[in-house]
């Protein structure tokens, strides 16, 4: 709450970059009282509300869908071609299994979400999250496979299967909007997982929180890559105020 107080006192934008859908963001944005863009699915959706920003949207070389209050720019595959790619994976011997392959109380037992947030995350678009529960020397077989399919792997608390989008090339098409709009900016990006090390790339401060067993994912390397010491939150608010207490 203090570093989210700060971010609304010096009127600093926050993005939210998550793995999470549509229904899910809006959810915490209005807890947030946040009226930014925002991107779901790891990447795969860019949305913007409408009029936020003085041009054209247009203007750019995106494509740009349109969906009740906002303008999306798809940068994700579709969800029927992903859901069919999990099926013949499964045709080929891989013992995976897909949020769309679950019900809402399987997804709610195996995230710990309450029924109500289970049912907004099966509401997917552009990323399909999948549990593997073979032996770790499979996932290159299965690896291999998707993208023999065409299709990518990340990685957060669960697999994802993914077309060609990332959370970094979401950041770097926001950072360019917000250059058109502003000049030259100042970009910062928090996260914990591989699948936040695109978003990290993109931005001028890369931060890793630790994980909830209180490591921080050693996986993660970036030349300027700060380690803000906490798990999760916590370690969220002390880097956020610190960087925000950098400026002049």
């Amino acid at each position: 709450m203090p570093a989210l107080s700060l971010i609304k006192e010096k009127s600093i934008p926050l993005i939210i970059c998550s793995s999470k859908t549509l229904p899910e963001i809006e959810h915490y944005r209005k807890k947030l009282y946040n009226l930014h863009p925002f991107i779901s699915e790891n990447g795969g959706g860019v949305f913007i509300p409408k009029e936020y920003f003085r041009f054209q949207i247009s203007d750019f070389r995106f494509e740009i869908e349109e969906k009740g209050k906002y303008h999306i720019i798809r940068l994700g595959a579709k969800y029927p071609d992903l859901r069919r790619a999990v099926q013949d994976l499964r045709k080929e011997g891989f013992s995976v299994k897909g949020f769309g392959d679950m019900t809402v109380e399987e997804i709610s037992a195996l995230t710990g979400l309450g029924i109500e947030e289970a049912e907004m995350a099966k509401e997917r678009d552009f990323d399909e999250p999948f549990i593997f529960p073979e032996a770790t020397y499979e996932l290159p077989l299965l690896l291999d496979a998707i993208r023999k399919k065409g299709f990518k792997h990340t990685q957060g608390k669960f697999h994802h299967l993914l077309g060609n989008s990332d959370k970094g090339k979401a950041v770097s098409i926001l950072i360019e909007l917000y250059k058109k709009e502003s000049g030259e900016i100042t970009t910062a990006a928090v996260g914990d997982s591989q699948n936040d090390v695109p978003m990290l790339e993109a931005v001028d401060h890369p931060v890793i929180v630790q994980k909830p067993d209180g490591k921080f994912d050693p996986q993660i390397y970036l030349p300027d890559l700060i380690k803000a010491e906490g798990v999760g939150p916590e370690g969220w608010n002390k880097a956020v105020i610190e960087l925000i207490n950098l400026r002049p």
